[in-house]
């Protein structure tokens, strides 16, 4: 018999999935916000966490709870939008579920199950944070860490990431890819597979690590080929955009969705870490990479493009906004999803004619704060002479 409670709680989680989203009044002409965040651990269907045999669970405990929904790789297919996220369990462990929308900024429902996916390696524990690239070879590839303890510490805290791979044709069956090698054996995270070959060959943006937490002698977003995507080895990393003293990207830094093709550039959505008096500061920020020689930045605007607002702030790790997957339409549309404290996830919208202008027409970064008010007082002249010439038009 199925518990009472269920259809009570049925009522709630209809709601909370079919709730409208809407833009809230935030405005910097670049992107808009949304009021609700378009997944939470209340999108998690009741079968997922709840016994519904009265029987066997006569409290309608939840059994197998969730904690938070948040990082999540994006797709566009036959017109429908996917969001393949990471779930945290309340045992810690993450997994991976894939939700779908027509509107791409509310009505998100998880399929029936979890995804599954061919466990080749029995020492990894974790697995999280998947990129969906939809490559010119035919098939969906998903990038995700893949975690392991490091049984060289005593440290119960010490892990081993490194890059897994699978890939797909119908989000539905997987076939699990050998995780990707790297020529020094440098820990890998964030790293996203280029849409495109790259002189015949499969591209790679890396973030080479020194240990699982800290960049070390790793200087930012790297870029390196690989013959094989069956045996993925990739030789030297080329750093391509630099980790540098006193910006956002102070501490570390790492690619985020895979890079939208426009007629000016690949633009590059990725994030950002500094440290604070109050721990890591995550940002979200863009740049654009060569059409014909990707490993190339040609522009890098000033500073974040995202960053933490209001709740978004709080949460289990506190003023983080993370991406690892977007959107871009064929009608220029483009939808950035991004979690806010590794707890939610969100959606901000812009369009591709927007994020080439940003990219491309907001200064670079002096890096000197006397530099900076030099840039700004600048732009604040140009405005008051426009200013000026405005009103001896108008009398």
């Amino acid at each position: 018999m199925i518990h009472e409670k269920y259809y009570e709680m049925l009522f709630d989680y209809r709601a909370q999935i079919t709730k409208e989203n809407r833009k809230t009044s935030f405005y910097n002409g670049i992107f808009d916000r949304y009021e609700y965040p378009v997944l939470t651990r209340d999108h998690i269907p009741l079968t997922w966490r709840y016994d519904l045999n009265k029987e066997t669970n006569p409290y309608f405990m939840e059994r197998l709870g969730v904690n938070a929904v948040f990082n999540a790789g994006a797709i566009e297919l036959d017109g429908q939008f996917y969001l393949m996220a990471r779930i945290e369990g309340n045992d810690r462990k993450s997994f991976f579920g894939i939700a779908k929308s027509k509107s791409g900024i509310d009505g998100f429902e998880f399929l029936d199950h979890p995804v599954v996916m061919p466990d080749l390696y029995p020492e990894e524990t974790n697995v999280y944070d998947m990129r969906l690239t939809k490559h010119e070879d035919g098939y969906i590839y998903g990038v995700f860490c893949s975690e392991s303890k490091d049984t060289s510490s005593n440290n119960l805290s010490a892990a081993v990431a490194q890059a897994g791979i699978v890939r797909t044709k119908d989000l539905v069956t997987w076939e699990r890819l050998p995780n990707l090698k790297t020529k020094d054996g440098s820990q890998q995270r964030n790293v996203v597979l280029h849409p495109e070959f790259v002189q015949g060959k499969y591209a790679f943006y890396t973030r080479p690590m020194d240990d699982f937490l800290h960049a070390g002698n790793g200087g930012g977003i790297g870029f390196a080929l690989c013959d094989s995507i069956l045996n993925p080895e990739i030789g030297e990393e080329r750093v391509i955009n630099k980790r540098m003293y006193h910006t956002i990207t102070e501490e570390k830094n790492g690619a985020g969705a895979v890079p939208i093709k426009t007629p000016k550039g690949f633009i590059h959505i990725a994030h950002g870490v500094r440290n604070t008096a109050a721990g890591l500061r995550y940002v979200i920020y863009a740049f654009a990479t060569d059409l014909n020689e990707p490993w190339k930045v040609i522009a890098e605007p000033s500073g974040l493009l995202i960053g933490p607002r209001g709740e978004e702030r709080v949460g289990d790790v506190s003023n983080v906004v993370f991406t690892n997957g977007a959107i871009a339409r064929k009608n220029g549309d483009v939808y950035i999803y991004y979690a806010s404290s590794d707890t939610r996830l969100h959606v901000a919208t812009t369009t591709v004619d927007k994020l080439v202008d940003y990219v491309f027409h907001t200064p670079s970064d002096p890096h000197r704060s006397a530099d900076c008010v030099k840039q700004r007082c600048s732009l604040i002249d140009r405005n008051l002479k426009l200013l000026n010439e405005s009103k001896k038009t108008e009398v």
